[in-house]
């Protein structure tokens, strides 16, 4: 092969590496959805099971907050409501990556005092669904997690949802669920020193 030859494939070559990473950060920031319908795997996110030591209403409190007009502003800039009917709003959440912002829209419904459901629009993968049950006994809360995730196109959709997607998308809603429980049991320790019963324990 001749220099002027290798050059060219080591041209093509870059080329093709750097349409891949474009290609990537695109779908990471819900720009771009390889949603075609051939070849879909499904892979089951969680089950996820986080214990409050709050009342399941003030659980769900918190977690709705988040989507509230009144939200706090360091809240808003990950979480922005596009629209709000009743119990039902759509989300763009942006969630800071190591080298970029993960941006997904998703419905988000909530079915007081015991459920959230989140559906996907646009995202990394053309398929997500999740649930947050929320079950109270004894005044502890116990929020199960869990959910499905979809990618396209065989084998690299059983890669990048498998192997990239599901393992990053987990570890998210793990930490955004160490969030909830602090905001849940410092509020429900609050109430409970206003009503002069105490300290709540932790479970």
């Amino acid at each position: 092969m001749n220099r002027r030859g290798g050059l060219t494939l080591v041209s093509l070559a870059a080329a093709g590496g750097g349409a891949a990473y474009a290609g990537f950060i695109l779908m990471s920031r819900g720009r771009l959805v390889v949603d075609v319908g051939w070849g879909s795997s499904y892979f089951p996110l969680g089950p996820i099971e986080v214990q409050m030591a709050a009342p399941r209403e003030v659980v769900f409190d918190v977690i709705q907050g988040g989507y509230s007009e009144s939200a706090p502003a360091d809240v808003k800039r990950h979480i922005k409501v596009i629209e709000r009917a009743g119990d039902l709003v759509v989300a763009e959440h942006r969630t800071p990556l190591q080298l970029m912002d993960a941006i997904t829209v998703e419905t988000v419904r909530f079915e007081r005092p015991s459920r959230v459901v989140f559906a996907l629009l646009r995202g990394p993968v053309p398929h997500v669904h999740e649930t947050f049950e929320l079950l109270e006994r004894d005044g502890v809360t116990t929020l199960t997690y869990q959910g499905t995730l979809g990618a396209d196109l065989w084998l690299f959709g059983r890669w990048y949802g498998g192997r990239v997607v599901k393992p990053a998308w987990e570890r998210v809603v793990a930490a955004s669920l160490k969030g909830v429980k602090a905001q849940a049991e410092t509020r429900a320790l609050a109430q409970s020193r206003r009503a002069g019963k105490g300290p709540a324990a932790s479970p």
